[in-house]
């Protein structure tokens, strides 16, 4: 489980395919802290940790993670955002966040506002139930809220520092990233589907 709030960023140091997975080694000051097995976002994606060496770790995603969100497109020398799982005992800053990535969604508008950036990205339209008004939305691991919200897009605003410190600063309009809706709000959705 994780909160949505980036610790650090990674860059993709090497992409190996092995049968049908890809196994990503990524560099970041991050991989002194962490230890083999452990849970890690990846752009919101949970993976877990397979090797570490001084600041380079290891993880595999599987073909269906590949298929279902846009790890089947990272390359070497791309930004990936990290964040370690949560701690049970501290401050849940974000929302809760899984690391299952529910679709894929494209950028449609960067626009610097003053200081600040607004971002629009656009998702399947089966997904428009779970996409409100000042609700939470985990994009690319990043907790945001979700407003301008039709059936098929929403905007985001964004302060500097969140800027400044994920790969929000390297996307640009038409790329594609990960989005997972908020989980109570999955909850509400499947209970009322399963009562009619």
């Amino acid at each position: 489980m994780f909160t949505g709030i980036i610790e650090n960023e990674g860059i993709i140091e090497e992409v190996r395919e092995n049968g049908g997975n890809r196994m990503f080694l990524i560099r970041s000051t991050l991989a002194r802290e962490l230890k083999v097995d452990q849970s890690l976002a990846h752009n919101g994606i949970c993976l877990t940790v397979e090797a570490l060496s001084e600041d380079v770790f290891q993880v595999t995603a599987v073909s269906e993670t590949l298929s279902k969100t846009n790890a089947g497109e990272w390359r070497k020398g791309n930004r990936l955002n990290l964040e370690r799982a949560m701690l049970v005992n501290g401050r849940l800053d974000g929302h809760l966040v899984q690391g299952h990535i529910d679709t894929v969604g494209s950028c449609s508008k960067v626009e610097e506002n003053n200081g600040s950036w607004l971002f629009e990205f656009r998702f399947p339209e089966d997904f428009a139930p779970l996409v409100i008004e000042k609700g939470s939305i985990a994009v690319n691991g990043i907790s945001l809220t979700a407003w301008n919200v039709t059936k098929i897009s929403f905007s985001v605003a964004v302060i500097p520092y969140t800027y400044k410190h994920t790969n929000l600063k390297d996307l640009k309009t038409e790329d594609t990233v990960n989005l997972e809706f908020d989980m109570v709000g999955k909850y509400i959705s499947r209970i009322s589907q399963c009562i009619k």
